[in-house]
């Protein structure tokens, strides 16, 4: 399966580093068996939108795919488009799935926020005490839905994988420091010419300071400067407000992507 989503396509980047992408002709099949708690490692992206009969057919795929080779308790589905079809998502929604509407939005270039923060210093992370503060910023951040102890596992396992993958040379983590305060981070992994960002969080006491949009400058020309990229890629929520900070940098919209997700609420 061709994947014309430059949105997913440089999601399989995680995959292709630990996982596994099992190609199916018309969908792929997305493990992280070391993460069995990764929703959007663990996932099937789909060819076409859902259609007749496909709230069946899709969880049985996944069941068969990834519920018998790892101990999931949730089901994942995306599929590969670039304007934001819909498809026939009525039946998942009233079987108790979440839609998710995305924009992709991409730059060559990026100017400086219009709130731009002085007092922080923009870096990768350079120590085993530094990941440590950006594994409990991105805990802090977790969305409200989670658990604390159910987001720790996955999160755990989810900064190991970026961490081997900087040690990799496939991209960078960065943080935004007050003094030797990690207050926000993010990451930037690459694939050909491409940059693409991940986890972007800012300390729920730091915000509304501009740190996030400097951080997210900062990092960008860091981006283009030092990995060789020429296209940087950040995904957001089509209805979060930071899509607006980033589009104030120069990010353009350019595709959008939609997917379906449920889990069993009562181990999250």
């Amino acid at each position: 399966m061709k994947v014309r989503s430059l949105g997913y396509r440089t999601d399989l980047i995680f995959p292709a580093f630990d996982g596994e992408i099992i190609d199916r002709g018309d969908y792929l099949v997305i493990l992280t068996p070391d993460n069995p708690t990764f929703h959007w490692g663990n996932f099937l992206l789909l060819s076409n939108p859902p259609g007749p009969g496909d709230l069946v057919n899709w969880k049985t795929i996944f069941n068969e795919e990834i519920g018998s080779r790892l101990n999931v308790e949730h089901q994942a589905f995306a599929w590969d488009t670039v304007t934001g079809e819909l498809g026939q998502v009525k039946p998942f929604l009233d079987d108790g799935f979440n839609l998710i509407q995305s924009v992709v939005l991409t730059t060559d270039r990026v100017n400086p926020p219009p709130k731009y923060n002085h007092e922080i210093v923009v870096r990768p992370l350079t120590s085993a005490g530094e990941w440590e503060q950006a594994f409990q910023n991105q805990i802090v951040c977790r969305p409200p839905e989670f658990s604390l102890a159910g987001y720790q596992v996955f999160k755990q396992q989810q900064m190991e994988r970026y961490r081997q993958m900087t040690r990799a040379g496939l991209g960078v983590w960065m943080g935004a420091f007050l003094e030797e305060q990690l207050v926000a981070d993010l990451g930037v992994f690459v694939t050909g010419k491409i940059g693409r960002f991940q986890q972007v969080g800012t300390h729920p006491d730091y915000r509304r300071r501009g740190i996030c949009g400097t951080l997210v400058y900062q990092a960008s020309r860091y981006a283009l400067e030092y990995l060789a990229i020429n296209t940087l890629v950040m995904v957001a929520d089509e209805n979060y407000h930071a899509a607006k900070i980033y589009e104030s940098l120069g990010f353009k919209p350019t595709e959008r992507q939609v997917s379906l997700e449920w889990w069993d609420e009562t181990t999250a």
